[in-house]
């Protein structure tokens, strides 16, 4: 912490180097009258309390962005989450993004591989390619990559119970790609804690499965050194109806708990730390939502260095990934969400995100066409290339409004942390009910106001019309269920049966051994294990969680 002029200068010294040997895009960084942008906006004579709590761009406590010079050197990665039908489907949409500029992949699976459920489990009727694309095998994962190179672009899954089980599809893709491991970059979500409290979508008690969270910690700081693990992710946790503190505090101390755990397996903090990323729901308060990723970036930063004693600079660093708010858009008037989306666009890029998400029009109907899609993406286009809003590196900042924001839920935040702890710490705060009673109240707060006009949200109890729905939506053919069956069925029967039986006997094995089980799911995936059959062979020897009713 900066005490007196000189250390404030050295502070400003470092960031003036760092900023000089930082690259700058090919792209004009001025206004559109011409003038030069400043790469930082300061006060004249930034002082120790400036310091201490703002400080430069990539550096402690890194509240100003965690690079010296953020989009000036590099955009956001344009991520938009896409994925339905069968494999073949998704790998055409995703041809379909990278040719519009889309500059990361971004993967949504259907709710049967979410669960951990293959295609021709009975309670996955009704739901294949639905929501996601369908993935059983590791020939459904070559097929939704197909001819698209691993080691070009990064890729983000969106999977959390089975997300070990993917993790191992995706290496053993890259393998058969020719793509060496360390060469992969991307996102595994892989966050079942927030499972708990909001999402719902977990197999296995919490402690085991924790326990697999940490597994691809490890495995991927020894073996895929440049691919994110895990995204600590309160996205879910907002749509659940969590105020943006709320979001903010559970999201951060699911976060700390993987940490205490992955120390506890006696990883050093800053040999992993560096690969765990965040993601954030950006909503349609717009300066609320700038100082809840400001006051993220300090509080993390401040945990890390002081609570586990992290000396890299990296880990103290929060990288976070942000998606538009889905529970914002409407069904009435649908041409409107494109205005909420751009609002809250700017409010992730201006609280500086690492990648984005821009949700399309339609969402609250289908899956999304392509024509919403492009629009949708085209948001973001526009954002980085007409607005000048990446031109310099947290305009904002400095900003009384913005300041007082982020120290207020900087201090809402570290209440909830101390809450936590009363209630016995994580695990015990998600068995009693608390992170559910929580949600559910700040939602049902919101509700009212709503139902008594106190907030209004345009074309639902304010300036509504009774024009009919003109819109196009996606339409999923029903047929794709029964040729993934289909799939399914031939792709069990032409598998070597004993290679089969070898590899599940010790994925089982090295369970119940409480070793990592990752080799085994790397060699199950090899041998031809299904995502449903790795998943019972897991909960065979971890159990299935069964939640109390919470009242």
């Amino acid at each position: 912490m900066a005490t007196h002029p000189e250390i404030a200068s050295e502070a400003q010294d470092a960031w003036r180097e760092s900023l000089a040997r930082a690259p700058q895009r090919d792209y004009s960084l001025t206004t559109l009258s011409g003038e030069p942008v400043e790469p930082l906006y300061l006060p004249a004579e930034p002082d120790a309390e400036y310091e201490a709590k703002l400080g430069y761009p990539g550096q402690y406590p890194f509240t100003r962005g965690v690079q010296a010079n953020l989009y000036r050197g590099r955009l956001w990665t344009m991520r938009q989450f896409a994925g339905f039908g069968m494999p073949e489907d998704t790998n055409a949409r995703f041809k379909f993004l990278l040719e519009k500029g889309q500059t990361g992949l971004s993967t949504a699976f259907d709710l049967p591989t979410l669960m951990g459920l293959d295609s021709d489990h009975p309670s996955s009727l009704g739901e294949v390619g639905r929501l996601g694309t369908a993935i059983c095998s590791l020939p459904d994962f070559e097929r939704t990559f197909q001819d698209i190179n691993l080691g070009k672009v990064s890729v983000s899954m969106t999977i959390n119970a089975p997300a070990a089980v993917i993790l191992a599809y995706y290496l053993v893709t890259a393998e058969r790609q020719g793509v060496p491991w360390d060469q992969l970059r991307g996102t595994l979500q892989n966050d079942i804690l927030k499972e708990y409290h909001a999402q719902n979508e977990y197999v296995f008690p919490p402690a085991p499965s924790v326990k697999l969270v940490v597994d691809t910690i490890e495995f991927c700081a020894n073996h895929v050194p440049q691919f994110n693990p895990v995204s600590i992710s309160g996205y879910h946790i907002r749509e659940a109806g969590a105020t943006a503190a709320e979001e903010l505090a559970f999201t951060l101390a699911d976060g700390l708990h993987y940490v205490e755990q992955s120390i506890a397996r006696g990883l050093p903090v800053d040999r992993f730390a560096p690969r765990l990323s965040f993601f954030f729901n950006s909503h349609s308060d717009f300066f609320e939502e700038i100082a809840k990723f400001r006051a993220a970036r300090r509080i993390w930063s401040r945990h890390l260095r002081q609570r586990f004693g992290a000396t890299d600079p990296r880990s103290w660093a929060l990288r976070f990934h942000a998606q538009t708010s889905g529970v914002s858009l409407q069904a009435q008037q649908p041409e409107v969400n494109v205005i909420r989306v751009a609002y809250q666009a700017m409010a992730a890029v201006l609280g500086g995100c690492q990648s984005l998400h821009t949700n399309s029009r339609d969402e609250t109907l289908s899956l999304p066409t392509e024509e919403a899609v492009t629009i949708a993406l085209r948001t973001q286009q526009v954002l980085a290339y007409e607005t000048g809003v990446v031109n310099s590196v947290d305009p904002l900042g400095g900003s009384y409004q913005v300041e007082q924001f982020t120290d207020q839920i900087e201090a809402a935040a570290e209440e909830i942390f101390a809450e936590i702890d009363r209630q016995g710490g994580m695990l015990a705060a998600i068995e009693n009910g608390y992170f559910r009673r929580r949600i559910a109240e700040s939602a049902y707060q919101f509700q009212r106001q709503l139902e008594s006009g106190q907030k209004w949200i345009v074309g639902v109890n304010a300036f509504t019309d009774n024009q009919p729905l003109r819109i196009d939506t996606l339409a999923i053919d029903p047929s794709i269920e029964a040729r993934q069956k289909d799939q399914l069925a031939a792709f069990r029967a032409g598998r070597d049966q004993a290679a089969w039986q070898t590899a599940i006997d010790a994925l089982r094995a090295d369970a119940a051994a409480d070793k990592n089980v990752m080799p085994a799911l790397i060699n199950a995936a090899r041998a031809g294990v299904t995502v449903g059959e790795a998943v019972v062979a897991l909960a065979d020897v971890l159990g299935r969680y069964h939640p109390a009713n919470f009242v």
